[in-house]
């Protein structure tokens, strides 16, 4: 029987173009509805209880173990992170500052990007990051910043004498029974895809191990596991942390800044407060928000680089915000032929910019500003004929430079172009009524 959580979740499959994406809902605190929609090719045994990779949701749980410390009174949030790592070239950063990403510390650490690459050791990462990256003094605003992460969570290697991972195997998903939560890539996974915006082909994405940077995103993980990491989030745990320090993480960190507590996202949809975060990384992306005042939660797991937004996956799972209006999409079956693939991209018609897809066998042409559907075009014995849109039962002509590359497109007198119309030059074809 279908569900309108089913329902909602279909429509954010085919909105996001995602090759699969694995939901849950909790009221109350109890898991009430699960969901699984997938049209990977090469993953079809994928279900709810599959693995992705939740990114930035790691965060969360860095931040639990800091608090754990302060809470057993082993630094205080306004210790400066010097206290503990005093090599970092941002020692006067405090730990609050740090969680609630006002220490000024650039986004990225230095170098090839972290989250693609095999992660190095600690010593490398201060070597490479010496303070001369920051973006603003410490308290000046709020900058997210991984890497500030990477300097938490080996302050908690360091106080607890044990590496970032083993001490959250230890204080975190052992007490919480959260099995399924892994540092590696777990057997039963959804693989990383990456989906060409105008072929819909998919692409395979990495999935390394970040090494000094895991504190800010490595972790693997499951919508049963993510549901019981929520109500914790809410509940608190008496092995763990208190409800009363859930509180103080989940209350804005600054004045200014009311979208983030300490390592803890704030999403306002209309009276309801919920707190989590979010999270992306190369073939995936994450959502993890709870409303502690009902003990609802949300979570959804995506196996796509971009196309979740899920920012806004609470509300529309649950109904506060509509469902978007799209039906399922599935990738591109085969190759995209040689003559159709120097066809796809960007084109203006004058100032106005198109964006030409390769959508089952069919080459359909987008309103960039509005992404609706312009023109839809199949081939024939005698070329493209336009069989929706403005240019139905018109022919489109592919014009070609003198190495016979692909020059313009041209139907019925409009005629796109790779790069705008120069200004003062006029617009051939006329508009549609």
């Amino acid at each position: 029987m279908t569900t309108p959580y089913d329902e909602r979740l279909a429509a954010l499959q085919g909105a996001g173009r995602l090759p699969s994406v694995v939901a849950g809902v909790a009221l109350g605190g109890a898991c009430t509805w699960t969901g699984c929609v997938s049209v990977l090719p090469d993953a079809p045994e994928l279900s709810v209880g599959s693995a992705y990779r939740i990114g930035s949701i790691t965060k969360t749980l860095t931040a639990v173990l800091v608090l754990q410390l302060r809470d057993e009174g082993r630094l205080d949030l306004t210790d400066p992170v010097g206290r503990f790592v005093p090599e970092t070239g941002y020692a006067p950063v405090t730990l609050r500052q740090l969680l609630s990403h006002t220490g000024g510390l650039q986004s990225e650490p230095a170098g090839s990007w972290w989250e693609r690459v095999e992660g190095g050791s600690f010593d490398a990462l201060m070597a490479a990051n010496d303070g001369s990256g920051r973006v603003a003094s410490a308290g000046e605003l709020y900058h997210y910043s991984n890497l500030g992460f990477a300097l938490l969570g080996e302050v908690v290697a360091r106080l607890r004498g044990a590496s970032w991972w083993e001490v959250v195997q230890q204080r975190l998903l052992g007490p919480l029974g959260m099995s399924a939560t892994s540092y590696r890539t777990p057997r039963d996974h959804a693989p990383g895809r990456s989906v060409d915006h105008f072929a819909h082909t998919l692409t395979a994405e990495p999935h390394a191990d970040t090494g000094a940077m895991a504190p800010a995103g490595q972790l693997w993980s499951t919508v049963a596991d993510l549901l019981r990491w929520a109500d914790f989030l809410a509940a608190g745990h008496p092995d763990v942390l208190a409800v009363e320090t859930l509180a103080e993480m989940a209350a804005p960190a600054d004045d200014d800044v009311d979208a983030y507590g300490l390592g803890l996202r704030r999403l306002q949809v209309g009276e309801r407060t919920w707190i989590g975060h979010t999270g992306s990384m190369p073939g995936f992306q994450a959502s993890l928000f709870v409303d502690r005042a009902t003990r609802d939660a949300v979570v959804a797991l995506a196996d796509a680089t971009t196309g979740l937004r899920p920012e806004l996956v609470p509300a529309t799972l649950t109904g506060l915000l509509p469902a978007p209006a799209a039906s399922r999409w599935t990738p591109s079956s085969s190759p995209v032929p040689g003559e159709v693939a120097s066809l796809l991209g960007l084109w203006f018609w004058g100032n106005t910019g198109f964006g030409f897809e390769w959508i089952d066998g069919e080459l359909v042409a987008r309103d960039l500003r509005t992404a609706e559907l312009h023109e839809r075009f199949v081939a024939g014995p005698d070329g493209w004929l336009g069989t929706e849109g403005y240019h139905r039962g018109e022919r489109l002509l592919v014009r070609r430079g003198p190495a016979q590359e692909v020059a313009s497109l041209e139907c019925a007198t409009f005629v796109y172009t790779r790069t705008p119309y120069a200004p003062g030059v006029s617009i051939p074809g006329g508009h549609p009524a």
